[in-house]
């Protein structure tokens, strides 16, 4: 029997596959929000290192505030040149745990929420970043932001040099910023002669800057300056200066 010449079908060509637009879009939408992302990241990276050494020129809120006050006041000044109490008011002021936390005070947040207050929680490593890094203002973006950012520049810095740059760049008054243009603004010496009532009246006015004068003091901050003494003494006494005053 003769075979049949008949050729076989050839196969069926596979369906092109025409991606949707949307998808296509969204593709580029996560693409390019993973280069910012990292980009960011790398930016934040390089300035948390460069500032581990170089002194912070100026930062958001300040530019706000130069830009609003026609000018401000601000002198950085070395370690060397602030007072050692100043740095001991300071902590017993605002973060008397600075020395045994990574940047979340965990035991002053669980006060806080208990007590439904937000002072208070927030260490001076938060501040810090805060100050150098963000901008101010209590949305969650920058709270997020904060929170990022903290643990790196933890890592990175030393204690002193946290301390070092927020002493730097608080507000002790309206365009008044770093102890140094705050100790020649209030008491007309420099930061390295402040006197422990002096550099406990200055951190007394941290939570309010705008609101509270150190050279004439009112009797929330004459109470506020009489518990920092006290807070200051006893962390120097404790350990709880260590970290920062070896």
């Amino acid at each position: 029997m003769a075979k049949s010449t008949r050729k076989k079908p050839d196969p069926a060509p596979e369906p092109e596959i025409i991606e949707a637009p949307a998808l296509r879009w969204r593709a580029r939408i996560w693409f390019w929000a993973k280069r910012g992302l990292l980009g960011l990241a790398a930016f934040y990276a390089a300035l948390i290192l460069i500032f581990a050494v170089v002194p912070v020129p100026i930062n958001v809120y300040q530019a706000q505030e130069a830009i609003r006050l026609g000018g401000i006041e601000k002198d950085w000044v070395g370690w060397d040149d602030i007072a050692p109490v100043m740095a001991r008011a300071v902590v017993a002021a605002e973060d008397a745990n600075f020395c045994e936390h990574w940047g979340f005070d965990m035991k002053a947040i669980r006060a806080a929420l208990d007590e439904g207050r937000g002072r208070g929680a927030s260490t001076l490593t938060q501040q810090v970043v805060k100050n150098v890094f963000l901008w101010h203002g209590r949305n969650w973006a920058r709270k997020a932001a904060e929170a990022v950012l903290t643990p790196p520049v933890e890592m990175v810095w030393s204690k002193r040099r946290i301390l070092h740059v927020y002493l730097n760049v608080a507000e002790f008054g309206e365009g008044i910023f770093g102890v140094e243009a705050a100790a020649q603004h209030w008491f007309g010496v420099s930061a390295r002669d402040l006197t422990p009532t002096q550099a406990a009246r200055l951190a007394a006015v941290l939570p309010d800057p705008k609101g509270r004068n150190p050279a004439k003091p009112g009797p929330l901050v004459r109470r506020r300056t009489g518990q920092i003494l006290s807070g200051a003494e006893t962390i120097k006494a404790d350990g709880r200066a260590a970290c920062f005053e070896y």
